[in-house]
């Protein structure tokens, strides 16, 4: 996955400038990103403060090493059955 080119906090300090009544626009134009791409944050970090962003991010982290630990344990039970059955 492509790395932006800004930080949560820099994404989340431009949400604030909209918020403030900035034209969207005049928001993209100034910090040369596309209205499509503005949107997508608004949907993402809209309404968030920078603490907020750092804790999504360490649950995001969690939630994926969780998922692998579980997915790893599903192989190991399927190879064990798949050993305990004697078909192999």
């Amino acid at each position: 996955m492509r790395k932006s080119r800004f930080t949560e906090a820099q994404i989340v300090g431009i949400l604030k400038q909209h918020e403030a009544g900035m034209g969207t626009k005049e928001l993209c134009r100034q910090h040369g990103i596309s209205v499509t791409t503005f949107y997508k944050w608004k949907s993402k970090f809209g309404g968030m403060e920078v603490s907020d962003v750092a804790k999504m991010r360490a649950l995001e982290d969690e939630n994926r090493r969780l998922k692998r630990i579980v997915a790893d344990q599903v192989l190991h039970i399927d190879t064990l059955k798949i050993a305990a059955s004697g078909n192999f």
